[in-house]
C-alpha cells in the first residue's frame, strides 16, 4: 500500500472514526480524509439517551478520540460539510462547498436519521427527536425541571428517554402501536418485561394505541390518541425509529435495499467502495442472511473491520449483533438476531420479578439470541458462545440454575 493513496470516509461518527483508527493501526501510511456533516468531532451516541442525558456523564466522555488524536495520526477531519455526490468513474467525492476530493478507496458511514412523526402538529415547539449531542442537550434542558412528557414509541430510544424523564421527576406517558414495547427487537415475552419495568416506576404505558395528532398554539400542550383520549404534554419525545441515510449511495448507483447492500467484508457492488455502521445491510455468514444493525457495537466493530477490508485484508464480518441498555435499576445486554417472529421458544433462567435473569431465544432448538438482566458476573459471553456454537440445546438445561452460565455451551 503506497503512501500516495487517499482513503475517504464519509460520515464522522463512531464507525468512521474507528475505520480511520484501524487504517493507521494496520499500517496504512496514505492520506485519510474523514468528512462529517456535524460540527462536532466523532462521538458515540449511547450516552445521548443514557449517561449524558441523565446528567451522570460529561460530554467529553462521548468523544471517540481525544481532540488531538486526528492531527497526531494525520487524519484530515472535515467537519460541517456534506458529501453531495460520488463520481465512481472518476473516483472523486463532491462536497457541498464545491470542492472535490479524489479517492482510491471510499467508505460510507453516514448513519441514519430519526423517522419523522407524520401527524398534525408534529412541528410544534416542545417536540424532540434524539440523534445528535445537541438534541440530547435540548431534551435534557426540557425535562430536567419535571413536567408532563409523552413519549411516542416504545423502542430503545423511547424507553431510555422515558426512564430519564422519570428520573427528573416528570409525569411520563408512553404510547406504542404494538402490543408490547420492543416487539420487533425482543418479541412480546421480553417486551412485556420492559413494560412492567416502566409501569413499576410510575410510567403510563399505553400499548396498541396510535398517536393521531399533537395539539397546541405554537407549542405542544397535548397529544391525541386513536381511542379518543387527549394526553396533556409539555414535552413530546419522538422515538419512532430511524431510517438509514442511503441517498448518497442511491445517487451513486450503488445497490440499496434497507440500507447499502454489502458482502461479508462490507464491500458494496463497487469494489472500491465500502459501507459500515447503521447504513450497511451486510451479509452475516453466522446467520446466513443480511442484517442491518443500528447498534453501537456494530458501528464500533464494523468500522474497524471495514478499515482492514479496505487494505485488502481477508475480512469476514460475522459478529452476532450486540446491544445494551440502562433503564432505572435495570442493566441489560442483548446479543444475537432473529427476524420478527423468527423463533419458536423463549427460555428464561433466574428471577424476572427480581430483575436478575437470562433469556434465550431458540429456533429449531438452537440459540439465535439471548440477553441478561443484571447478571454481570458472567455477562453476555455465555449467550454469544451458544450462538456461535450452533448446536441444539436442551431448554431444561438452559433454565437449570445449577448449571453455571459459562458451562451452558459445553453441552
Amino acid at each position: 500500500m503506497t503512501t500516495e493513496q487517499t482513503f475517504v470516509i464519509v460520515g464522522a461518527g463512531l464507525a468512521g472514526a474507528k475505520a480511520a483508527q484501524s487504517l493507521r493501526e494496520e499500517g496504512f501510511g496514505g492520506r485519510i480524509v474523514l468528512i462529517g456533516a456535524e460540527s462536532e468531532r466523532p462521538y458515540e451516541r449511547p450516552p445521548l439517551s443514557k449517561g449524558y442525558l441523565i446528567g451522570k456523564e460529561e460530554r467529553d466522555k462521548a468523544y471517540v478520540h481525544d481532540e488531538g488524536w486526528y492531527a497526531e495520526n494525520a487524519v484530515e477531519l472535515l467537519l460541517g460539510h456534506r458529501v453531495t455526490g460520488v463520481d465512481r468513474a472518476g473516483h472523486r467525492v463532491e462536497l457541498d462547498d464545491g470542492r472535490t476530493i479524489g479517492y482510491h478507496k471510499l467508505l460510507l458511514t453516514p448513519g441514519s436519521s430519526p423517522r419523522p412523526l407524520d401527524v398534525p402538529g408534529a412541528d410544534l415547539d416542545g417536540v424532540h427527536h434524539l440523534r445528535t449531542v445537541g438534541d440530547s442537550e435540548k431534551l435534557r434542558a426540557a425535562i430536567r425541571d419535571g413536567g408532563r412528557v409523552v413519549v411516542v414509541g416504545a423502542g430503545w430510544i423511547g424507553l431510555e428517554t422515558a426512564a430519564a424523564a422519570r428520573g427528573y421527576g416528570c409525569e411520563v406517558t408512553v404510547v406504542e402501536p404494538q402490543p408490547a414495547p420492543l416487539q420487533t427487537a425482543l418479541g412480546p415475552e421480553m417486551g412485556a418485561f420492559f413494560a412492567g419495568v416502566h409501569r413499576r416506576q410510575g410510567v403510563d404505558v399505553r400499548l396498541g394505541r396510535q398517536v393521531t395528532g399533537l395539539v397546541g398554539d405554537g407549542r405542544v400542550r397535548a397529544v391525541t390518541v386513536d381511542d379518543g383520549t387527549e394526553i396533556p404534554a409539555d414535552v413530546v419525545i419522538v422515538g419512532t425509529g430511524v431510517r438509514p441515510d442511503t441517498e448518497l449511495a442511491e445517487r451513486a448507483g450503488l445497490a440499496v435495499d434497507n440500507g447499502i447492500v454489502v458482502d461479508e467484508s462490507l464491500r458494496t457492488d463497487d469494489p472500491d467502495i465500502y459501507a459500515a455502521g447503521d447504513v450497511a445491510n451486510a451479509f452475516n455468514p453466522l446467520y446466513g442472511t443480511r442484517i442491518r444493525a443500528e447498534h453501537w457495537a456494530n458501528a464500533l466493530n464494523g468500522g474497524q473491520a471495514a478499515g482492514k477490508a479496505m487494505l485488502g485484508q481477508e475480512v469476514v464480518y460475522d459478529r452476532p449483533p450486540y446491544f445494551f441498555t440502562d433503564q432505572y435499576d435495570v442493566g441489560m445486554e442483548f446479543s444475537g438476531w432473529f427476524a420478527p417472529g423468527g423463533y419458536d421458544a423463549v427460555v428464561t433462567r433466574g428471577d424476572l420479578e427480581a430483575q436478575a435473569f437470562y433469556a434465550f431465544w431458540l429456533s429449531g432448538g438452537r440459540v439465535v439470541a439471548g440477553m441478561h438482566v443484571n447478571q454481570w458476573d458472567d455477562g453476555i459471553g455465555p449467550v454469544q458462545d451458544l450462538i456461535r456454537g450452533g448446536a441444539r440445546v436442551d431448554p431444561a438445561r438452559l433454565a437449570d440454575l445449577s448449571v453455571p452460565p459459562a458451562d451452558l455451551a459445553k453441552g
